[in-house]
């Protein structure tokens, strides 16, 4: 009998029973308990709005639970409801047990609009309320906070129900066993359920809890890794981009249907193929995608940064919260498909994010905060949604005008009455149609768009949730980096070293061992796996950026840690806590290495492993990379396109890094590519920056045994030829293992070469891909012979 049948049988009927009238139900805390919360609330100083309807005369508020001693915004907005709250806590299981209650756990996050419905329209109602209190414990959890409790948790209503989401409502026994389950429920619904369950907790409870161990069993089983480690089927790449394609919106750009997600792993993929392999479909996709996005309402037009995800197909009325994560990957994923592409915009939209980053979501200190709300003064999206008059008011005639035509504003609106701003078509075709210059047009928008950004700044501003999440900085880190290195911008620069700097020092708990949350002064909450791969990253952006080995030697710090505290010996791959952190009843929570709505940590981690392998030259990341690719591969064969962000991992293990820059001999020559136009062909050069005390043989290296070095075009390009290259002078030397001298290069070398596009080829790659084939030897011993590959995109006239 499946679990979804079972449930069935309780006969559980939403929606059915009888109104509450307000009842009372006193809740009776120790005076201790009472005097703490006073204290904290008054300790929160005059400035400080409890959120609720609920007041006394003299303007304070009528109730305050346990979770105004939570650092949380999103528990904070809790803290005066009516509802008995409980954070998640030992305290709060063993009242249940004590008491012998099921407990309620609701869980959710700051920005989410439907998290606020519910509470306004159930958690703030007395009578509600008080059924909760009366026949259940209360807990509420931050999914952001707490993600493994949230994936546990997450996992049982998804078999409950067969679909998920928040607010996350869960009924668990007292020994945190889930038996019902669900998201958002209306007032109506909820009551019934409430009084529903709380007759079955008293008149079968031992069905209840026999129903609770099959789900608990269910979620256990669950929690495994699928099949036994096997060699990845290398063709799995080009299934997933296939598989990505029949769902495919050749329309709008985009996945499925309504509503749209941007999906950034199955981007990252596409990327890599299309600069890796000159795959023409993955670039279409791509670009077609992007573009849409950029034009639609889930792109802010006028201060930057992307909302989470769009209600409709055509990406215009999004949910208008704004999710730190998002801002990291889509930035990186647009400026790497400027880099790759050569189009403007693209660079536009992942610079104008970043500065939205930098202008609204960056800690003075360094680090950055994690969402925005959706609603502003009750309504969502009001603070970024216009009228014809608003735009008529902010701007002058002309500029209005212009505005108006170019983000489609009209009397009747497209939103409630209001102006989602989006723009009707590519601004290139909106300047040829009106002949104009598009550089004209872009700075006329630019100076729009500054000006609205003034007007709109007065508005009251949608509430910030400015914990400061390690995995999320870990993120945004990577993309100034990334950025930094791209575009050789010190501001992005100067960020990305600040953040890692700060989060170093306030969320290290000591050597390998990190805090998931920073907030008020306060770190808190020992970090997930997630967090130790995605802050290891970063700092291994931060060595390529800065050639400092401190990033290095702390990226092997969090690497280290990431095998001592979440590997799974006995079945391999990560679990997403620590041991001693774990969740009640359910064992410790898998990652899957799937991605969600971001890459998993799995994949960060693989990434972190096959990149310190390239960095050091250490064996054992390469074996662990090998390992944890042959893990995951019979879950990758079954269902490709859900690992995305690992397959771009397994790629650049199996054929090399993409990019400008790589590493050989053990990681201690770097090799930094650039290509520039010379009349009407292209000028490549490759600097190799060689250690004291090492060299690598010239391309004359004077004996037969020794390989020389060679730079060329890589086999599986056409289109484009390559001339003859010009080496530096080679230095002589007398090694201690050679009599004769031999021709080296050593310190700083540079080779040159001229490119031109073959005239048969009617279409040249984006990519020139080369092949740097080098041997590193010092005074003593000669490394083996490798061949390093570069991708440098072709410059634009």
């Amino acid at each position: 009998m499946s679990i979804r049948t079972t449930i069935i049988l309780f006969g559980l009927v939403l929606g059915l029973s009888s109104p509450v009238h307000c009842q009372t139900y006193r809740v009776e805390r120790p005076p201790q308990m009472e005097q703490k919360l006073k204290a904290a609330y008054l300790s929160k100083g005059i400035s400080y709005r409890p959120r609720t309807e609920h007041f006394n005369e003299d303007g304070s508020p009528r109730y305050i639970n346990r979770l105004i001693l939570e650092d949380s915004p999103y528990l904070l907005q809790h803290a005066h409801n009516p509802v008995d709250w409980y954070p998640w806590s030992e305290e709060a299981f063993a009242r249940a047990k004590r008491e012998n209650k099921p407990v309620f756990l609701s869980i959710g996050y700051s920005p989410c609009h439907w998290c606020h419905v519910m509470e306004k329209e159930s958690f703030e109602d007395p009578a509600i309320a008080a059924l909760l209190n009366e026949h259940f414990i209360p807990i509420k959890v931050d999914r952001e906070s707490h993600p493994d409790v949230d994936q546990v948790y997450m996992t049982a209503v998804m078999l409950l129900t067969g679909h998920g989401g928040w607010p996350m409502s869960s009924f668990l026994t007292p020994q945190g066993k889930p038996f019902y389950g669900g998201t958002y429920y209306t007032p109506q619904q909820f009551t019934s359920l409430l009084q529903q369950i709380s007759r079955l907790w008293r008149e079968r409870q031992k069905d209840v809890e026999k129903q609770a161990e099959q789900v608990a069993s269910a979620v256990e089983a669950s929690n495994s890794l699928a099949g036994e480690a096997k060699a990845l089927d290398r063709s799995v790449i080009g299934s997933a981009v296939d598989s990505m394609h029949r769902t495919f919106d050749e329309i709008q750009g985009g996945f499925g249907q309504a509503p749209k997600f941007p999906r950034e792993p199955w981007l990252y993929l596409l990327l890599d193929q299309a600069e890796r392999s000159d795959h023409r479909q993955a670039l279409q996709m791509l670009e077609t995608t992007l573009d849409h996005m950029a034009r639609g309402g889930i792109y802010d037009q006028v201060g930057g940064g992307f909302h989470r995800y769009s209600t409709d197909y055509e990406w215009l009325v999004p949910h208008f919260e704004k999710m730190l994560y998002n801002q990291a990957h889509l930035s990186r994923i647009y400026l790497s498909a400027w880099r790759l592409t050569g189009r403007e915009q693209f660079r536009r939209v992942a610079t104008r994010t970043l500065d939205y980053i930098l202008r609204e979501m960056t800690l003075p200190e360094g680090g950055f905060y994690s969402a925005t709300d959706a609603d502003s003064e009750g309504e969502e999206g009001l603070f970024f949604v216009w009228t014809m008059e608003q735009i008529s008011a902010a701007l002058a005639p002309q500029d209005a005008e212009l505005a108006n035509s170019l983000y489609g504003v009209t009397s009747r609106g497209n939103f409630e009455g209001r102006n989602i701003l989006h723009l009707n078509q590519d601004l290139e075709e909106y300047a040829e149609e009106h002949n104009l210059a598009i550089a004209s047009l872009r700075t006329q928008l630019d100076r729009i768009n500054k000006k609205l950004l003034e007007v709109r700044n007065r508005r009251s501003p949608p509430l910030r949730d400015d914990k400061i999440v390690t995995a999320w900085n870990g993120m945004m880190i990577t993309a100034f980096a990334q950025a930094a290195q791209i575009l050789e911008n010190p501001e992005y620069r100067k960020a990305a070293i600040k953040a890692a700097e700060f989060i170093w020092q306030h969320n290290r708990r000591g050597k390998g061992m990190l805090w998931r949350v920073h907030l008020d002064g306060e770190s808190s909450i020992p970090a997930t796996q997630e967090d130790y791969a995605y802050l290891a990253e970063a700092l291994l952006y931060l060595y390529d950026l800065t050639a400092e080995a401190k990033w290095l030697q702390r990226a092997e710090e969090l690497a280290q840690a990431l095998t001592d505290r979440f590997f799974d010996a006995d079945e391999g791959g990560f679990f997403m806590n620590e041991a001693q952190s774990g969740i009640t009843a359910m064992g410790r929570p898998k990652d899957e290495g799937s991605d969600n709505a971001m890459p998993s940590g799995s994949s960060v981690a693989i990434h972190v492993l096959q990149r310190l392998w390239q960095r050091t030259g250490k064996l054992d990341y390469r074996r662990q990379t090998d390992a944890l690719i042959a893990r995951f591969a019979p879950s990758i064969e079954r269902n490709p396109t859900s690992y995305g962000y690992l397959l771009t991992a397994t790629a650049s293990h199996l054929h090399g890094e993409l990019g400008g820059l790589a590493y050989a001999a053990q990681g201690g020559i770097k090799i930094e590519g650039a290509v520039a136009l010379s009349s009407n062909q292209l000028l490549l050069s490759v600097d190799i920056d060689i250690p004291d005390g090492w060299h690598i043989n010239s391309n004359q290296p004077m004996a037969k045994d020794l390989i020389a070095t060679r730079l060329k075009l890589s086999e599986r390009v056409q289109g484009w030829q390559m001339g003859p290259v010009t080496y530096p002078e080679e230095e002589h030397q007398v090694l201690a293992f050679q009599q004769q001298p031999l021709s080296v290069f050593s310190g700083k070398v540079r080779l040159q070469a001229l490119v031109s596009t073959e005239e048969s080829s009617p279409t040249a790659p984006l990519i020139l891909p080369l092949e740097i084939r080098l041997q590193a030897c010092n005074d003593q011993v000669c490394l083996a012979p490798e061949t390093v590959t570069l991708s440098l995109p072709r410059p634009r006239p």
